[in-house]
């Protein structure tokens, strides 16, 4: 058997420009990504099939409408084969919390059947925008620049990332992507040149349609030794930036129960 992480996906910022002529929205965006998070096992099987597991497993949908099997078909089909694969998810992350989470895991599934049909890894990369404009990114799951529809990539070499220690916070409140950007007011507040001055163009909007988003921004912003605060894609994950691992944990150990946290590091 296989297995592929799926790591968790930061937005270090996020500028909504605009619209593109296709209706997705203009970002220009910087990614990084988590040393932890979700991770997919496969083995081969002569058909597609999948299961999950994990605390975010329950209610999450195994059928052909799952990220992870709709990635399998599209590779298939691309590839030319008709080998198949019985897979498996190990839910760790919040669905639907701007960290990657489904287009993260269906990435880690492209690569993972990569090396288990021993195919082209330029197939993988050919279905990734059809599953979504943050599974090319996923793909890499290495710090880069986004534009377009964050799906135009350029790798970031930024010493300031790789090893940070950070923290994940979610308030556990239901968000819908689609409403956030209903949501956004249009209008252009400038390009993004340097993450660390940027912004996040839906961090706004997300707090209006979930107060608890703002609670979790507040409350990392009053944590010792917190250097940034931001929170991630359409929310509702917000995160912090730690100078040491220490602080980080003690910020971790002081989490209010009912929201969901992750302490880890930028890779």
């Amino acid at each position: 058997m296989y297995s592929e992480p799926a790591p968790a996906k930061l937005n270090l910022a996020l500028h909504v420009r605009g619209k593109l002529p296709d209706g997705r929205h203009r970002l220009e965006t910087v990614f990084a990504f988590c040393t932890d998070g979700d991770l997919v096992a496969a083995e081969e099987a002569d058909g597609l099939s999948l299961s999950s597991s994990g605390p975010f497993a329950p209610g999450l949908s195994t059928g052909e409408d799952n990220l992870v099997l709709r990635a399998a078909a599209l590779l298939q089909k691309a590839a030319g084969t008709d080998q198949g694969a019985t897979l498996s998810l190990q839910k760790n992350l919040p669905v639907a919390s701007g960290i990657g989470g489904g287009s993260a895991d269906a990435a880690a599934a492209l690569r993972l059947l990569t090396r288990l049909w021993k195919i082209d890894p330029a197939h993988a990369a050919a279905v990734a925008p059809e599953l979504g404009s943050d599974v090319p990114a996923c793909l890499l799951s290495m710090s880069a620049r986004g534009v377009g529809a964050g799906d135009e990539l350029e790798l970031l070499n930024d010493p300031g990332v790789s090893g940070t220690a950070v923290l994940l916070v979610n308030p556990l409140a239901p968000l819908s992507t689609g409403e956030v950007f209903a949501h956004w007011d249009g209008e252009d507040r400038g390009p993004l040149d340097d993450w660390r001055e940027g912004r996040n163009d839906l961090e706004s909007p997300a707090v209006g349609l979930v107060s608890e988003i703002g609670e979790v921004l507040s409350w990392l912003k009053a944590r010792p030794g917190a250097a940034f605060v931001r929170m991630s894609g359409s929310g509702a994950t917000c995160f912090a930036f730690f100078d040491d691992e220490s602080t980080r944990d003690e910020a971790a150990r002081a989490v209010p129960e009912s929201w969901w946290h992750l302490a880890t590091y930028l890779r």
